[in-house]
């Protein structure tokens, strides 16, 4: 009760809040001729072009931020006190009517609102979401954070990861979308989609192969064409050609030794010429490490400052160095996406969000995103009116449900629930308690905390209690990876031993990624819920009490262990960080930096990530791709393929209403060289009670090429094609073939 009435006092402090003043707003100007809504943002754009003097061009391409310890002219003082305070800020041109760009960090919501007295949803995290498989709740999803973004006075999303989770610890696996191109691409377009629908500009990113942190500013990315293509870039492919986003922010590291932001064959060659993207490539921060190079290879704008793209950059182009075409064409397409976006036509007005609608939405994610991994006899879901003890045990299932860090972190309401030791940074808590969660869900029981540190303390207590449900967590942040799957803190041994005690347990994962678990065969039940939002406890109990019939799949494999990775060691993890001197421009007495020498990631696995690694070794993983169970049981029949549409039917075979995510995988022809099977579609089917759905599911003959370096295209291999329908990438139970 204590808990609920202080979240009762905090959304009334966000109802009550004032309201901010408009941020990013139009100037107030007169009605320029591409201020006409009936022209096409292309035209808009040539006309606001052909009035720029350089010096306002130069300005639109970076941003404008000042470095540590030096403190503005009053001038530019004045200019940055129009910053919203978010993650970037690019300041436009008055007498053209061009609004100032402000960025914000929104993978899973609005980051770091609350020093300024704002509120954001913290939204489940991106995996969570690419685990309920469902598409238009991906829209959904951009939608909420691009209001919010709105109500804050942001026009710009920087939010949309899409790399691929090649190396599962990575400690950004959190807010990306899985190990399968098409995938990750298709949910994170409908990301992208919902957010600009909204009328803010929409972002993917980190354009390219920025697959884990170690090493991620200095590491070299080594993969021939072909991979590359039909991995990572697929799915940027796909999400940009079916999101259109109007930004792409290039990633840190090298690909074969060249910068991702100044890196010819991705900027210009792939993304703008073959791809057709109209937007602007914007640097991640801090991306930027030259001024010719990196313009001449389709860099558009630097973030967060100008050390490049500024007076360097003015100098080139009076030079010669970079033609003026060049600088237009920067110009341009950052232009046309301000139009094309609405955010000058429909700047954003501050406001206070629709607080209730984000928990909603929040909740119903976490619910369609957690996957319930093992049930073994049927131990899920608990039964409130036959259960008379229920020991709740470890991860601060007390206090709230862990996010994930770094860029993407969305600052808890009320402050974190778990304050950190004095001194120390800590993770981030939600405040939604599962505790509470589970006791409002079974009144009549008497149920018990321990907080988990002490495993002979937790054993006791699961020894006189019904069932046990411990509480694991994996806290993964932007800057640092995980050094292993293992669980931290000894909580492998707390699980053991409360298991020992109880065999009816019931463990809950909140990580960033897949895990080991060297407990999985002496528990009673698992489920892996992930970073699961602000309404997470409450999701969590209602899947643990059947209010909600479990439906997540997983977005990627869960391995043994490090062991079974292509890679067991963590690539760059074995070297030593070096001192280097401070970047130019610095400050005197900036302090030296430690960081690792360069190094080469080569990947082995090659077109083999994920789920099509352990397919092509013969390797048996701890859960599939694909893999979750349900409340319900589902039988699969009748599957033909006509053409490239496939058409099989579901029923629901058990009691309870549930949805299936029916999977459709293809073997290409041998002579491809292929992995032994990729995804290529899927269909999510609610189902009732000995209720059957016939569907018919088109699949995209992208999905089914392979690229050929020699031809510079995609092609359909002549031969035999064997697809194969189930509920997940190790339980296919139809097949049929057709020939191409």
């Amino acid at each position: 009760m204590q808990h609920a009435l202080v979240a009762i006092i905090l959304l009334l402090a966000v109802v009550l809040a004032p309201v901010h003043a408009q941020q990013g707003e139009r100037p107030d100007t007169p009605q320029h001729p591409w201020m006409n809504k009936a022209l096409s943002p292309d035209q808009r754009a040539e006309l606001v072009l052909a009035e720029m003097t350089l010096d306002e061009k130069i300005s639109l391409v970076h941003g404008l931020s000042m470095p540590r310890g030096t403190a503005p002219d009053p001038t530019t003082a004045a200019v940055l006190a129009r910053s919203n305070g978010g993650a970037g800020f690019a300041p436009g041109i008055a007498r053209l009517g061009l609004p100032d760009l402000q960025l914000a960090d929104a993978a899973v919501g609005v980051a770091r609102g609350a020093a300024r007295g704002r509120y954001s949803t913290p939204l489940p995290s991106t995996v969570a979401l690419a685990a309920t498989w469902n598409l238009p709740l991906g829209h959904e999803f951009g939608a909420l954070v691009g209001r919010e973004l709105r109500d804050q006075g942001y026009n710009a999303s920087l939010g949309a990861g899409v790399n691929l989770m090649r190396e599962p610890r990575n400690g950004r696996n959190f807010e990306y979308v899985g190990e399968d191109p098409i995938l990750a691409g298709r949910m994170v377009a409908q990301v992208i989609k919902g957010t600009e629908d909204q009328h803010v500009i929409g972002n993917i990113k980190h354009f390219a192969l920025n697959d884990q942190e170690t090493g991620r500013q200095v590491a070299s990315v080594v993969l021939n064409e072909r991979v590359m293509r039909e991995t990572d870039l697929l799915a940027f492919e796909i999400g940009v050609k079916e999101g259109r986003p109007d930004m792409v922010m290039c990633s840190y590291n090298r690909i074969d030794g060249i910068w991702a932001c100044e890196n010819p064959y991705l900027l210009t060659d792939l993304l703008k010429r073959t791809w057709g993207f109209e937007g602007w490539v914007i640097s991640d921060w801090g991306a930027t490490h030259s001024t010719v190079e990196a313009a001449l290879a389709g860099l558009d704008q630097e973030m967060p400052g100008d050390a490049h793209f500024g007076a360097a950059l003015k100098k080139a182009v009076e030079s010669g160095e970079v033609p003026l075409a060049r600088l237009d064409d920067m110009v341009r397409r950052i232009l046309r996406a301000e139009f094309a976006s609405g955010i000058i036509d429909d700047p954003p007005v501050t406001r206070v969000p629709d607080v209730f609608a984000g928990f909603d939405l929040a909740q119903r994610v976490a619910g369609q995103g957690s996957v319930l991994l093992k049930n073994a006899d049927g131990l899920l879901p608990l039964s409130a009116a036959t259960l008379k003890s229920i020991a709740v045990i470890g991860s601060h299932a007390d206090l709230g449900v862990l996010s994930g860090g770094g860029s993407a972190k969305v600052d808890p309401p009320g402050g974190n629930a778990v304050p950190p030791a004095p001194g120390e940074m800590g993770a981030i808590w939600h405040p939604s308690a599962p505790l509470e969660a589970i006791r409002a869900k079974a009144p009549q029981a008497r149920v018990e905390f321990d907080a988990g540190t002490d495993p002979v303390s937790a054993a006791a207590l699961a020894r006189t209690c019904d069932v046990a449900i411990v509480f694991v967590n994996q806290p993964t942040s932007e800057g640092r990876d995980v050094p292993s799957l293992a669980l931290p803190d000894g909580q492998d041994a707390l699980v053991a031993a409360v298991a020992a005690a109880n065999p009816r347990t019931v463990v809950v994962l909140e990580t960033g990624g897949p895990v080991a678990m060297p407990w999985i065969d002496r528990v009673g039940a698992a489920l892996e819920a992930w970073y699961p939002g602000i309404r997470g406890g409450e999701a969590i109990a209602a899947i643990l009490f059947g209010d909600v019939n479990p439906s997540g799949k997983l977005p990627m494999t869960f391995a043994r262990s490090d062991a079974d990775l292509p890679q067991p060691k963590l690539p760059g993890s074995d070297l030593t960080p070096q001192p280097v001197p401070p970047p130019p421009g610095a400050p005197a007495g900036a302090r030296r930096r430690a960081q690792l020498p360069p190094f080469d990631i080569t990947y082995p696995e090659g077109l083999k990530v994920g789920y099509k690694w352990f397919d092509a070794e013969n390797k048996t993983p701890l859960f599939p791709f694909g893999h979750g169970l349900s409340y319900t049981t589902f039988a699969y029949s009748g599957l033909g393929v006509t053409g490239k549409t496939v058409t099989f039917t579901v029923r629901n075979t058990g009691g309870r209403a549930g949805a299936e995510i029916a999977q459709v995988y293809v073997a290409l022809p041998a002579s491809a060289g292929e992995p032994p099977r990729r995804l290529v579609a899927w269909e999510r089917i609610p189902l009732e009670p000995g209720q059957s759905r016939t569907v018919s599911v088109a699949v995209d003959p992208l999905f089914l090429s392979v690229f050929d370096v020699q031809k510079d295209g995609w092609e359909l291999v002549p031969g035999q094609y064997t697809y194969f329908v189930g509920s997940s990438s190790r339980a296919l139970s139809l097949r049929a073939s057709t020939e191409y």
